[in-house]
């Protein structure tokens, strides 16, 4: 017998539905607790953008491959399908304010969306936040349709640690600490 009595397994029988909505498969995902990113992207004309994700996970190491996903009709979407290259920077604890502007879909567009904000170039160019807690620079390895979004496969081609500290995480539809371990 495991860990979960009889009257814990019918309990989480009665709560299973058999096809839930998006609603409900939101809520589920909620209780997923993720790092959070901000993922930068420049074009082939040298526009670039900025979005909150945290729908992001390593995937080989050779060759070094992450993933991300993106929705199809965002700027984002277009940005890494014309110019091919984007970065991951992760962010620390004390960033939400950060998160909030990238997430916001109201904010500046191009580089006017990136005012005030610190960066560094990466080696493909496109811009790293410069207090991330580490930072992954990519070419795009290849796109693979998934419903609603683009699953964007990227080959690392540079990646740095930042200072070390607290990162900053997202659990049930909020804001989380994930404390250094030791």
């Amino acid at each position: 017998m495991t860990a979960m009595d009889n009257h814990d397994r019918a309990a989480a029988s009665d709560a299973v539905a058999p096809v839930p909505d998006s609603r409900a498969f939101r809520a589920v995902m909620s209780r997923f607790a993720t790092g959070v990113t901000v993922m930068t992207a420049m074009d082939d004309q040298g526009e670039v953008t900025g979005m909150t994700a945290n729908a992001v996970a390593s995937v080989s190491l050779e060759p070094l491959l992450v993933l991300v996903c993106v929705e199809r009709t965002t700027d984002m979407a277009r940005r890494v399908r014309s110019g091919g290259r984007f970065a991951l920077s992760m962010l620390p604890a004390t960033a939400r304010k950060l998160s909030d502007h990238f997430a916001n879909p109201d904010r500046s567009r191009g580089w006017a969306g990136f005012t005030g904000i610190e960066t560094i170039e990466a080696v493909t160019g496109v811009p790293i936040l410069a207090e991330a807690l580490g930072w992954l620079d990519c070419r795009v390895h290849d796109l693979h349709e998934g419903g609603d979004h683009w699953i964007v496969v990227g080959e690392v081609v540079a990646a740095a640690l930042g200072d070390a500290g607290p990162a900053l995480g997202y659990f049930d539809h909020d804001y989380v600490e994930i404390p250094t371990p030791g």
